[in-house]
């Protein structure tokens, strides 16, 4: 008669940006394995469901655990906006074998988990994609989504903003650097030619066009830091979108590789103290994405979030605003 194998892991999915992280942790919070692979949004990847999958089986090899060992399992996804997105979103994490509790949340979800602790704040996710995801005082979970607004203020969009103010001519000297960078980008020797790959989409493939610009963000967001003037205008659009999303809550938490560039830093702690309905704080996450989707699944299974556990998923690095 074979052996039932104890329920003793629960296991974490970020798949937030261009990554797939998974997290397998016991229930006492120690964190016994991590694992990154491909992205888990088929907008940015049509393999992302094997990349799940790919994910969890090598997470689970790792942890010296099977998949009949999973207690409950917690997914933070790209793109799921809806419950329509359910449809794609489920497969994901249907394995053979993984007969868990899980749950299926947007990934600003998992990471106002991990940086907030499902304390009343605001998460501001700009890096790949872009997202603003609070929980207010009375408990209620608002993304801007919900009130139709958008922060355009994810990598791909402020180098989209910034090559066609730069195609419409909107340069002075102090871009000239910046200029040479995004014409080099696209392998040209002009802007006259960069507006003629322009005419052309830049690339046939959405996907591929999208990850083009996004490879451009550091870019624009190091050399507003330089005091250049197109990157200072489209960063600070992106900044003020951001500040209007933000305009009714309290702590704010950065995620993501353009909100965290030393110009976004500066300029949105400006504009948080001068707040106008409220005085706003930033602050570091205390975990990453990975781990807040641990906290929610080990939450499933009511068990404690306490300090000692807190304290165990701290001492792995990729548990820590990684």
């Amino acid at each position: 008669m074979m052996e039932q194998l104890s329920k003793d892991i629960v296991i974490g999915i970020d798949g937030g940006g261009t990554h797939t992280r998974v997290m397998a942790v016991d229930l006492n919070g120690n964190v016994l394995s991590y694992i990154e692979k491909g992205a888990s949004s088929i907008y940015k990847d049509l393999q992302a469901k094997q990349n799940v999958h790919q994910a969890i089986e090598e997470a689970l090899h790792l942890s010296g655990k099977k998949v009949e060992q999973v207690h409950a399992l917690t997914a933070g996804i790209a793109g799921l906006d809806s419950d329509s997105d359910l449809e794609w979103v489920v497969p994901l994490t249907e394995l053979e074998g993984l007969n868990c509790r899980k749950e299926h949340v947007n990934d600003a979800v998992v990471a106002h988990s991990g940086a907030l602790l499902t304390e009343p704040g605001i998460v501001v996710i700009a890096g790949t994609g872009s997202n603003i995801y609070a929980i207010n005082e009375e408990g209620q979970r608002i993304k801007n989504y919900d009130l139709t607004h958008y922060a355009a203020s994810a990598a791909r969009f402020l180098a989209y903003d910034a090559t066609f103010e730069l195609l419409a001519g909107n340069i002075d000297e102090s871009d000239q650097e910046l200029v040479r960078d995004i014409v080099k980008h696209w392998n040209v020797s002009s802007v006259e030619e960069m507006s003629q790959l322009a005419r052309y989409g830049f690339a046939a493939a959405k996907r591929e066009r999208d990850k083009r610009f996004a490879q451009l963000a550091p870019t624009i967001t190091a050399a507003a830091l330089n005091n250049c003037k197109l990157a200072k205008l489209v960063c600070d659009r992106a900044i003020h979108q951001i500040a209007v999303g933000v305009e009714p809550e309290i702590k704010v938490s950065l995620i993501g590789s353009v909100v965290n560039s030393p110009y976004f830093q500066s300029s949105l702690a400006i504009r948080m103290n001068e707040g106008k309905n409220k005085k706003y704080r930033l602050i570091q996450p205390k975990f990453s994405p990975a781990a807040g989707a641990v906290l929610l699944a080990l939450k499933q299974l009511e068990i404690p979030i306490d300090e000692p556990l807190l304290r165990n998923l701290s001492h792995h690095p990729r548990s820590i605003n990684g």
